[in-house]
């Protein structure tokens, strides 16, 4: 392994390093980093010289790292943080911040809160770019690993260095299609039905579905999709089931009636969950005020949402 001279790397480089590692292209970089290809290609031939190190081979008709260049890129992404908290020392300014920012989140709530997250950082702080990566079922190492910055999700991992915040609660609804099926008039109509449901990950259903299993309510599940977003395509023109957040009603199932379960359900609550190491960044803590105030103006205009006949 060849010694480099540390001098001759700045910021530039570290953050090209860690585009490239992320993106997996010379393309998704340039277009994460605002650049030229060809920039991108001068910077990397510049970084393999002073590495002494391929760092990107071809695989097929894309790039891998090398062992060396995903080893380099984790102490990278500490050098920027640390770079990005020396120039924040003082008063922290949005429209000067430059980074980019990983945000977990399922298609709930990120449909529902990221989109104006989003909207809000174009204008205030336009230097940042948003990455929404899938949350599933959140794993303590995203936030350990800083894979991501802040999840937004029901289900918190447990960790002494984990913290959170309930953004807002919501009530599960039944969805169905009423030009193919009336209301479930009571639990044992609601049992005879077909469902569909959620599975985020194989073998992993969804808090609720745990629920009402371990209640011994056993129900028929004819389809089970990747996510909530899903769900309208396979209700319309059918007889089937979905038990799902009841914002949704004003969202991706907007057009299917919805009614209140027939058999007691838990609320479902969603919280904004992100590691210590953040907690007194004066740039997290703007982040997360962000948010916060994008989901009051996201539940606004939700707060009463149409249903069926039935309460």
């Amino acid at each position: 392994m060849s010694q480099f001279d540390w001098s001759d790397l700045d910021v530039r480089l570290l953050r090209l390093l860690v585009a490239i590692v992320d993106t997996g292209s010379i393309t998704g970089a340039a277009l994460r980093l605002r650049v030229s290809q060809s920039a991108v290609s001068h910077l990397l031939g510049k970084l393999r010289a002073i590495t002494g190190d391929a760092l990107f081979v071809k695989s097929g008709r894309g790039i891998v790292a090398t062992a060396r260049a995903e080893l380099l890129a984790v102490e990278a992404r500490e050098l920027l943080r640390q770079f990005e908290r020396f120039a924040r020392w003082g008063d922290f300014e949005p429209a000067r911040w430059h980074a980019t920012l990983t945000i977990a989140a399922n298609d709930f709530q990120r449909d529902l809160v990221l989109p104006g997250v989003a909207a809000r950082l174009r204008l205030e702080a336009p230097g940042v770019s948003l990455r929404i990566v899938p949350s599933a079922v959140p794993r303590i190492e995203l936030l350990r690993s800083d894979a991501c910055q802040l999840v937004i999700s029901p289900r918190p991992p447990d960790g002494t260095d984990i913290l959170q915040k309930r953004l807002f609660e919501d009530r599960y609804r039944v969805f169905y299609d009423p030009a193919m099926r009336t209301a479930p008039r009571n639990g044992a109509d609601y049992l005879a039905a077909q469902h569909a449901t959620v599975v985020y990950e194989p073998r992993r259903s969804l808090d609720l579905d745990q629920y009402l299993e371990a209640q011994g309510i056993a129900r028929d599940f004819a389809v089970m999709v990747p996510g909530f977003s899903a769900l309208a395509a396979f209700i319309r023109g059918t007889t089937l089931l979905a038990t799902a957040p009841g914002l949704l009603a004003r969202q991706t199932l907007a057009g299917l009636a919805h009614v209140k379960p027939p058999v007691h359900c838990p609320s479902l609550p969603m919280y904004m969950i992100w590691h210590a190491r953040h907690h007194d960044d004066p740039a997290h803590r703007w982040l997360r005020g962000l948010i916060e105030a994008g989901v009051d103006s996201a539940l606004a205009g939700l707060r009463s949402p149409r249903r069926a006949s039935r309460p």
